[in-house]
């Protein structure tokens, strides 16, 4: 049995017994906005073959029991197990969902899946409950991940920290009481994916950041402990160590630290697609003008080095291939990283003339920091460069409330219809006066 200390019995508190009445104004509207974000990303994401192949693998391997709950978009019910891996998968295949840069990994793509499983298996229906969770799922979560990062030496995929986010998620719906909260926690910490981030890096696939294996681990954790399963300490919330991730909580509020992505790629990759697509239109670069192009950015985003990808997953992590894309379109949407797009042979030969050029100047900055300069030779023989450029939506300058809106719409309209997409987006600015989530939950659960 877990023995919790008095340290993490005040992070439990906080898990079981915030209420929505105890969140500023400020947070409310925040998670608002990530909501708004990740269900553009799902929608864009349900026209993948990755979210075909998990949706359908969900449908066929957990069927739905006592307890079932929804796959976004597609209507077909499952376990909620199943569904936090369907619906976590669906939005993690689309590489445009918000992230945090010191866990260099995403809190609502596992938590949101987590959330809407155990809100639909649990039957709740109320929205500001539903928004309080949601909140709570980011602030525990993203600490956790913080922990992982402070006390392991291997870098994690989101996954595996998004794994006790889930269960402390489900603890606090089931209304679990502090003791069978720390074994659900101990329980998810140990069967969490903790999948090596890099691996994926250098080899894409549809594995992308684990996130969805992650949230149907701490759905089922959340489940065992609730039925007596015994876990250990979960180390990222019971080492005295690091108590420090957690002094603030309920204080500081890290949702608000969550970057959001203009571009449905790597976030390794964006402060080069816009330093690119600044040069362009600071000179009228069109791909008839380009040369070669020149990337000097930090180590992790030189491992973004696939220049011919054959697949969505291979487009979004790499980096040539996207600065290749941002330059002979104009912009990097998920157009640009889909089929065609993948057969472009402009685009295919620009992204080979693409070169990344460690630099130690912006590897002391990672985490914290995340820039890339390019260099573009033209073909007139001139040679411009960016300045040293970050990428946009970071937590010190957020994209504003159009900007997010615009990005819902342009990832939602092609795969919804513009009345769906407006319903939703209502939908979830109605949220705390609504009287109930069933509005909201018809619109992203209906198949497409």
């Amino acid at each position: 049995m877990v023995t919790p200390s008095e340290f993490p019995t005040r992070v439990i508190d906080f898990v079981l017994n915030a209420r929505f009445e105890d969140l500023p104004d400020h947070v409310v509207r925040f998670a608002q906005r990530c909501l708004l974000d990740l269900l553009g990303v799902a929608a864009a994401g349900r026209t993948t073959e990755l979210s075909s192949i998990i949706s359908q693998h969900a449908t066929s391997h957990f069927g739905g029991g006592l307890k079932s709950a929804p796959i976004l978009f597609d209507g077909r019910l499952v376990s909620p197990v199943g569904a936090a891996l369907a619906n976590g998968m669906t939005i993690d295949s689309i590489d445009a969902h918000d992230g945090h840069k010191i866990t260099k990994g995403h809190t609502g793509c596992h938590q949101l899946p987590a959330l809407m499983a155990f809100s639909a298996a649990e039957h709740r229906d109320d929205p500001r409950t539903f928004l309080a969770d949601l909140v709570v799922g980011y602030e525990f979560a993203t600490r956790v991940g913080i922990a992982l990062h402070a006390t392991v030496p291997d870098y994690h995929t989101s996954g595996a920290w998004g794994a006790v986010g889930c269960a402390a998620l489900g603890a606090r719906i089931l209304g679990l009481d502090p003791a069978p909260t720390f074994e659900a926690m101990g329980i998810a910490e140990y069967h969490g994916p903790r999948s090596q981030m890099m691996r994926v890096i250098d080899h894409p696939t549809m594995l992308k950041d684990g996130s969805g294996w992650g949230a149907m681990a701490g759905v089922s954790a959340a489940y065992l402990a609730a039925e007596g399963f015994t876990g250990s300490p979960a180390v990222t919330v019971n080492d005295p160590e690091i108590a420090w991730v957690w002094d603030d909580i309920g204080a500081r509020w890290l949702i608000e630290d969550q970057y959001f992505k203009p571009h449905p790629v790597c976030r390794w990759a964006q402060p080069a697609v816009e330093a690119a697509l600044s040069l362009c239109r600071t000179h009228s670069i069109g791909p008839a003008d380009v040369e070669r192009v020149e990337v000097s950015t930090f180590h992790e985003a030189v491992r973004l080095a696939t220049s011919l990808p054959e697949t969505t997953e291979e487009a979004q992590y790499s980096l040539p291939f996207p600065v290749a894309a941002a330059i002979v379109r104009g912009r990097l949407g998920p157009l640009e990283i889909g089929a065609a797009a993948l057969a472009d042979d402009q685009i295919r030969a620009i992204s080979t003339r693409v070169s990344i050029v460690e630099d130690v100047t912006h590897n002391s900055a990672f985490p914290q920091h995340r820039f890339a300069r390019v260099a573009i030779r033209l073909t007139d023989g001139r040679t411009v460069v960016s300045d040293d450029t970050e990428p946009r939506g970071d937590p010190e300058a957020h994209l504003s409330d159009r900007e997010i809106r615009d990005k819902f719409s342009e990832f939602a309209t092609p795969v919804l219809g513009a009345e769906r997409t407006s319903a939703i987006e209502e939908a979830v600015d109605q949220l705390p006066e609504a009287n109930s989530l069933t509005t909201l939950l018809d619109l992203i659960v209906a198949p497409l």
